[in-house]
């Protein structure tokens, strides 16, 4: 769908399967879900330091020779 269909169903001169304002909430939607699932993998990092650390010592511990 692009800008032109849209002014040009403002129109009058196509027909849209949906009024307009819903193009914008389905856009919504999208973000919002969008934005949770970012939201969701806060903090993942440090979830499982424990075994990071473990790892870490076990192969040698953190190298700077990479």
């Amino acid at each position: 769908m692009s800008f032109l269909t849209v002014v040009l169903a403002e129109a009058g001169l196509v027909d849209l399967p949906m009024p307009i304002f819903l193009y914008g909430v389905i856009a919504l939607v999208v973000f919002a879900a969008l934005g949770f699932v970012v939201w969701s993998y806060r903090d993942v990092a440090n979830r499982h330091q424990a075994k990071a650390k473990a790892y870490s010592d076990a192969h040698g511990g953190a190298r700077s020779d990479h």
